[in-house]
């Protein structure tokens, strides 16, 4: 049952049944090169990744990253949602899509609908993002969805070097 609906897209939570996808999602070299490896590489894990990622933090918080997908066709496409990461003050945004769906319109009609959740449906007051500083595409994304850039930073000491953007929600 979606959470969220958009003209050509449901959002809803994930669960062990979309393992294959979250496998093929979380392989995929773009995602690799801008979020990080999360070195699952089995359905197992892609199942474990689930459980104690998206569903853990549906129980926790009652929000997490939701599963994209095409309503006509109810293909699975990406992944958007909302995370709250130990490393930062406040929930954050996130999202990521198979090539084969890039430059459609996806993202951003997925993420606005996060972004319009978090406001009205969650009372959130300002959401974050974090994203790879090459990643222009998201840089743009995040721009025309109202977030802007408040700072480079590192989530950990060993870890790359990513923008922090904010957005306010409220007026």
């Amino acid at each position: 049952m979606p959470l969220l609906e958009t003209p050509r897209l449901q959002l809803r939570w994930l669960s062990a049944d979309d393992g294959p996808f979250i496998l093929a999602l979380l392989n995929e070299p773009s995602f690799i090169r801008n979020i990080g490896d999360r070195g699952v590489r089995t359905l197992d894990a892609a199942r474990d990744y689930i459980e104690a990622g998206p569903m853990a933090s549906y129980a926790r918080h009652g929000f997490g990253l939701y599963l994209v997908e095409l309503t006509a066709m109810r293909t699975a496409i990406g992944i958007c949602g909302i995370l709250k990461r130990d490393e930062l003050p406040e929930p954050d945004l996130g999202f990521a899509f198979l090539p084969g769906y890039w430059s459609q319109g996806y993202a951003r009609e997925s993420a606005a609908a996060v972004k319009d959740y978090a406001r009205d449906v969650l009372r959130m007051a300002r959401l974050l993002a974090i994203v790879n500083p090459a990643n222009f595409s998201s840089i743009r994304l995040l721009e025309k969805l109202g977030f802007a850039l408040t700072s480079v930073t590192q989530l950990t000491p060993d870890a790359a070097t990513v923008n922090l953007y904010t957005c306010k929600l409220t007026p």
